[in-house]
């Protein structure tokens, strides 16, 4: 089977029919890197540091790391637009791979969910989420699997200070703890599909 890189030189066409693409959305830049908004890209960084996948390489304005777990190629993607710009990263390796809707996971933060808490879909609208929402417009469906993790509500005038801002330090030892199950959780999908994800994670 060809690898990824390969095919990043030479093409799509005889590209695999079974890569998985995970895409932890964030803002990019040292400001941001903490922050709760940025949970996706904290995630997928763990991931990829459990596995020991690279973020070596940029393709459509995302930072790329990938790998093989098991006979499944795994595509991660931290998209470097800006968190409401999303989808044209996403969008891209989409169409550029022929993922299936069923092969993309989305993680990413969500106010609504109590801190620390995961909710994995398999669908679903975009729940206000703005990075969400432009995936959503990019690929065309709302039908693709999704990772939630809780950063909790403040005040409902304090929500973008909130969302930008960095966990405290009682925050980050509860952060820590959902971090690795978040990861345990896409390894389930990964190997199990999004049912079982779903029922052990939810």
């Amino acid at each position: 089977m060809p690898s990824l890189r390969w095919l990043l030189r030479h093409g799509a066409a005889n590209a695999p029919t079974n890569i998985k693409l995970i895409a932890g959305l964030g803002n990019p830049g040292a400001r941001y890197a903490r922050s709760r908004h940025n949970v996706g890209f904290l995630i997928v960084e763990r991931f990829a540091r459990t596995h020991h996948f690279d973020f070596a390489r940029k393709r459509f304005n995302a930072e790329i790391a990938e790998g093989a777990l098991g006979e499944t190629r795994v595509m991660i993607a931290k998209p470097q637009t800006f968190m409401n710009l999303s989808g044209d990263a996403v969008g891209k390796l989409f169409a550029f791979y022929k993922i299936a809707p069923h092969d993309l996971l989305v993680v990413y933060d969500d106010l609504d969910l109590p801190l620390g808490k995961l909710r994995m879909r398999s669908r679903g609208s975009a729940g206000g989420h703005h990075g969400m929402e432009s995936i959503i417009g990019r690929i065309g469906t709302s039908d693709f699997p999704r990772l939630r993790v809780g950063i909790g509500r403040p005040h409902p005038n304090a929500d973008i200070d909130h969302v930008l801002g960095d966990f405290d330090r009682d925050e980050r030892v509860l952060m820590d703890e959902t971090f690795a199950r978040a990861v345990d959780a896409i390894e389930v999908w990964l190997a199990d599909g999004i049912s079982k994800a779903m029922n052990r994670f939810n």
